[in-house]
């Protein structure tokens, strides 16, 4: 049986290309929007279920193309959010004028639901240009739009993310590992396929108008998971608390790179925990319960930062 109609922007990130499976897998047609067809079109066409894919390229913000994006669709789910700004890709147009554009549109067409990703911890995070940015988004996406969801995960995690791929990759070269903030920042991270379950309960269930924090079963704070890391790739390194104005000084050359490891902004959203806020459902409310445990499901791909790889022990 055909599930319902779904668009997706985003899909060729880490939780896009989980997403697609999990939804193409419950019969639902999607149809997955990317500005480089040439670039991401192979990749995301492996994604899905023959027959309940379509990989289409337009420009994000030309109206006219979206308009007739969202002819015959059920659902809408934005997954599009950047981490550092690169000349058009500012967090003022990703975060706040695209999810505007289009939970408008969605509004228009009548969907019967609108999907947007936030992220946890943003509501604390007045400083941080990122943070105002989201918050800004979902604002705008609740005025347009009565029937959304809007999701707030904490760190999402696995073999596809930037996140412990990226960190262990560091680990496993530098003789000692910078802490911000004394490594005290709490996260509760959430597996990217317990991430795309939410959704698809969500999609399945018709869930509306509520913000839904996610994330997984345990808190950790930034110095735990590093510390965590180390163990599952067998290296020992020293951490050291980087006095703010160094931690500054870092970010503001590394941010004059391309894919920067991190920027000023980053480093005064590191100053919030990522964790449950009390002021919102969360998935466990929605009897969405996360069980994938932190260390269990990163040693699954942690062998690849081993010296013997996936012959260690």
């Amino acid at each position: 049986m055909i599930g319902k109609n779904i668009l997706v922007f985003g899909g060729s990130g880490q939780i896009g290309r989980h997403l697609i499976r999990r939804l193409t897998k419950n019969n639902h047609l999607v149809t997955v929007v990317t500005r480089n067809l040439h670039q991401k079109g192979a990749i995301l066409k492996t994604q899905g279920n023959p027959g309940y894919l379509e990989v289409i390229e337009a420009n994000i913000f030309d109206e006219n193309q979206l308009n007739n994006l969202f002819e015959n669709k059920d659902i809408c789910i934005n997954l599009i959010g950047i981490l550092y700004q690169k000349k058009k890709n500012t967090f003022k147009n990703i975060h706040e004028n695209f999810p505007s554009i289009i939970s408008k549109i969605s509004s228009k067409k009548k969907l019967k639901q609108f999907i947007h990703i936030s992220a946890l911890g943003i509501q604390k995070a007045k400083d941080s240009d990122y943070a105002i940015s989201k918050l800004n988004g979902e604002k705008n996406i609740f005025n347009n739009f009565s029937k959304s969801t809007v999701l707030r995960p904490s760190l999402v995690y696995s073999v596809d993310d930037n996140f412990t791929t990226n960190m262990m990759s560091l680990l496993s070269v530098l003789p000692f590992f910078p802490l911000y903030y004394e490594g005290k920042t709490k996260f509760s991270p959430i597996h990217v396929s317990e991430m795309s379950d939410i959704i698809l309960n969500i999609v399945e269930k018709n869930i509306c108008s509520e913000i839904i924090e996610c994330v997984g079963p345990d808190v950790m704070t930034y110095r735990e998971i590093i510390e965590k890391l180390l163990i599952l790739i067998d290296k020992k390194k020293l951490l050291i608390s980087l006095p703010l104005v160094i931690a500054k000084l870092k970010a503001t050359f590394l941010e004059k790179f391309p894919k920067p490891l991190i920027t000023k902004d980053q480093l005064k959203l590191l100053k919030y925990d990522s964790i449950l806020s009390g002021e919102n459902k969360s998935n466990f409310d929605l009897g969405i319960k996360s069980k994938l445990k932190f260390e269990d499901e990163v040693k699954k791909y942690a062998y690849m930062w081993k010296k013997e790889g996936q012959y260690s022990k």
